[in-house]
């Protein structure tokens, strides 16, 4: 065998002494084939020894489609949430036999149509909503399922698969327990409004059911003097804003990073509580109350929801299970 050249079943066949349909029934694991465990370990060893790599091409050919799973991931910070969530996306789309291929929308990548069109993957879920005619247009290739896990694709009327409402919505009970108004700190950077948006919806619907005054929303830039405008203005207010739910985490630290360039400290000046238990959470002084959720459980059933629609069986209306929680801290 030549140096360099890609190992094929043949070699494999030869170096095992079976035939070639023997190699691919025993590394495809074809069912109702008689052949003995013996030969079914040389097979392996003989694979083992020269390195071979079934192609992928031809799997896909064999099961019908690709094992890949596209994520499409928006114009966003790759930071520490979700960076875990990719990794156990990875995981989790594993455990079905599938390979979990991400993709940035971050410029000057690649242009997505050109990419599902090169990788014709099983599935694409992306973090937020696309075009409709981009939706239909890898479906028409023969890319069997699209899903957005917020936002919608192609005419279907349902909400998000990953709800953020309910995050908002347990930060705003857990000031409003204590605080009579509340405010928002909103995230300084517009791709992020299918995540912020829910969750100030959350915020306001708690206000509303609870007789509170609508809450004051300031968009919080990631730098100390930025934030401290924001305070002052929260503390400016009629009657004055007491705590402040922030979008995430990093705009919870800036809104303590503000309250610091003012001389002033939470949670007595000013009560604040984030979204993400990110490490520097607990670095903080105060160390940051927070809300947390369980990314695995998304994943895994994110996980699920793709495989299951692969099947041909039709997803749940609900969104996914999310679990909530709070790390309470000395923030609020």
């Amino acid at each position: 065998m030549s140096e360099g050249r890609r190992v094929t079943s043949a070699d494999v066949a030869r170096e095992a002494g079976v035939s070639r349909a023997t190699v691919s029934y025993v590394l495809n694991d074809t069912p109702h084939q008689k052949i003995p465990e013996a030969t079914r370990q040389r097979v392996w060893e003989a694979a083992g020894r020269l390195g071979y790599a079934p192609s992928a091409a031809a799997r896909a050919l064999r099961m019908g489609r690709s094992d890949i799973v596209l994520g499409l991931l928006p114009d966003w910070p790759i930071e520490h949430v979700l960076g875990r969530l990719i990794q156990q996306l990875t995981n989790a789309f594993a455990e079905h036999g599938l390979t979990f291929v991400v993709h940035s929308s971050a410029r000057p990548a690649r242009p997505l149509r050109e990419l599902w069109k090169s990788m014709t993957p099983a599935a694409v879920l992306a973090l937020q909503d696309f075009a409709e005619a981009e939706a239909e247009a890898m479906r028409a290739a023969g890319v069997e399922v699209v899903m957005a896990m917020h936002g919608s694709t192609v005419g279907e009327k349902r909400g998000p698969l990953v709800s953020e409402q309910p995050i908002g919505a347990v930060q705003a009970r857990h000031l409003a327990a204590a605080h009579r108004r509340l405010g928002y700190a909103y995230p300084d950077l517009p791709g992020l409004d299918v995540l912020a948006q829910p969750r100030l919806d959350g915020v306001r619907q708690v206000c509303a059911e609870l007789g509170l005054p609508e809450p004051d929303v300031r968009t919080v830039p990631l730098d100390a003097r930025g934030a401290a405008q924001a305070v002052e203005a929260w503390r400016a207010e009629e009657p004055g804003v007491t705590g402040v739910c922030a979008f995430n985490d990093d705009v919870a630290l800036a809104v303590l990073a503000g309250l610091g360039h003012l001389g002033l400290r939470a949670p007595r000046d000013l009560a604040v509580i984030g979204v993400d238990d990110i490490p520097a959470a607990l670095l903080t002084q105060p160390p940051l109350t927070t809300v947390f959720r369980d990314t695995n459980t998304i994943a895994r059933n994110m996980a699920r929801r793709v495989v299951d629609a692969l099947d041909g069986k039709t997803p749940p209306a609900e969104p996914v299970q999310d679990d909530l929680g709070i790390r309470i801290r000395q923030s609020a």
